[in-house]
């Protein structure tokens, strides 16, 4: 069985209660069986505020009703502006590109999603998830 967990990250803290939606700048991470992070942040400045790590639930489920498609250039750009926003680090929206999931369905070079999790939130310049800190 793979990893599952959901966090909020805001006001410069992680939760994973998701009963009292943060009002201001947020994001949120929902990773699925480690093969689906749902990556969601705002405010969303450019793109939707939405984007997958490992794969697109479209491609994972085989049902194109599973999810939206993802403008992966927008979705990169406005995360990045989302990290700037909250007083992170410049990222190259290249560098968020090369870790979205791919809407082809070609496989991810992060075999477990929440590795890629990890991978965005060391270039966002974000602590981890308590439980993701010890391993699941």
């Amino acid at each position: 069985m793979g990893f599952f967990g959901t966090f909020v990250y805001a006001d410069g803290a992680w939760t994973e209660r998701e009963d009292t939606p943060p009002t201001g700048s947020s994001l949120r991470v929902d990773i699925h069986d480690s093969d689906i992070a749902q990556i969601d942040y705002r405010p969303a400045t450019t793109g939707v505020g939405r984007f997958y790590l490992g794969y697109e639930p479209a491609i994972y489920f085989e049902d194109p009703s599973a999810s939206q498609p993802v403008d992966g250039k927008a979705e990169a750009l406005g995360f990045s502006e989302w990290v700037k926003h909250i007083g992170g680090p410049l990222i190259a929206p290249e560098e968020i590109l090369s870790l979205l999931a791919d809407p082809g369905g070609a496989e991810p070079e992060e075999v477990f999603a929440e590795d890629a999790v990890v991978k965005l939130l060391g270039l966002a310049g974000l602590p981890l998830p308590e439980s993701m800190e010890q391993g699941g």
